[in-house]
């Protein structure tokens, strides 16, 4: 099944008073392309994030982004106010009377008078982190199925009008052979002397020359081709861009064959179809 590499996935989640938030989208891109921004407590986990994106995800231009916000009211410093004033004791035996706040300033630069909570990241809450990140992945995995189902009937309608337009060219084969026997009888008719057996030689050469079953038949087994990989082989976006090229080598060489007005007409309708499949093709995991 065609999977499509644009996608989108939230997951949202509370920890300790901390509410984390992970969200990932993507755009199409040859190899997998990941721009990722984590708060600096996570920094020391950054290698296993990108190797769980990287494992799911596969291939796209992706950015992840990871906010923390803090819930409570709690405040992060805590004051020593015993020791802090211990501190400050000690300050005025030493130097004398003066004014306390000159004290003070001297004595919250002492060890341990300030303290702030811990930011060290504890084993249970990047576990919880895991969580959020598999949650948005999934949500992420289910946007590209809902793309790659819109994705994959934009693809087949385009691949069955080619297939259409190349059942079209059948009728018009042999008129075009003969008005292509005509010009040449005409031109040799110019000439007092024609070596007939000539003629009939040139006749064959030019008719082998211009003759297109062949293309036709590869167009046909490569268009079939395309079909088959789209819907039955998984992580099938480089493949089929394989094929489309194929494809567009055999309608070239179909129009550069033609030699009729109608065919070629046909042939520029297959060309915007192919360009409409390329284009899309482009977006598939």
């Amino acid at each position: 099944m065609i999977l499509s590499m644009t996608g989108f996935g939230r997951s949202e989640g509370v920890f300790d008073g901390k509410k984390i938030t992970v969200d990932l989208k993507s755009l199409n891109s040859k190899s997998f392309d990941l721009n990722i921004k984590i708060p600096s407590r996570y920094r020391e986990k950054e290698f296993e994030i990108r190797k769980m994106l990287n494992d799911r995800i596969l291939r796209g231009k992706v950015d992840c982004y990871v906010n923390i916000e803090s819930l409570d009211d709690s405040n992060d410093v805590t004051i020593n106010h015993a020791l802090l004033k211990s501190y400050m004791e000690e300050l005025k035996q030493v130097a004398g009377d003066g004014p306390d706040f000159e004290y003070l300033k001297m004595a919250v630069r002492m060890p341990d008078a300030i303290s702030t909570k811990s930011d060290q990241l504890s084993n249970d809450e990047f576990v919880f982190l895991q969580e959020m990140l598999h949650e948005a992945m999934t949500k992420f995995e289910n946007f590209r199925k809902t793309e790659g189902e819109i994705l994959q009937n934009e693809l087949l309608t385009n691949i069955k009008k080619i297939e259409s337009y190349l059942g079209q060219v059948e009728p018009y084969e042999e008129v075009r052979m003969e008005g292509v026997k005509e010009r040449y009888r005409k031109s040799l008719n110019e000439f007092d002397q024609i070596d007939e057996t000539r003629f009939y030689q040139e006749m064959a050469y030019y008719t082998e020359k211009l003759d297109i079953a062949e293309e036709k038949v590869r167009l046909a087994q490569h268009l079939k081709y395309y079909m088959e990989v789209m819907t039955d082989e998984n992580f099938n976006g480089k493949k089929l861009g394989f094929i489309s090229q194929e494809i567009g080598r055999e309608i070239n060489t179909l129009g550069s064959k033609a030699n009729h007005a109608e065919i070629q007409k046909l042939v520029v309708m297959m060309k915007d179809d192919l360009e409409k499949v390329k284009e899309q093709t482009l977006n598939v995991l």
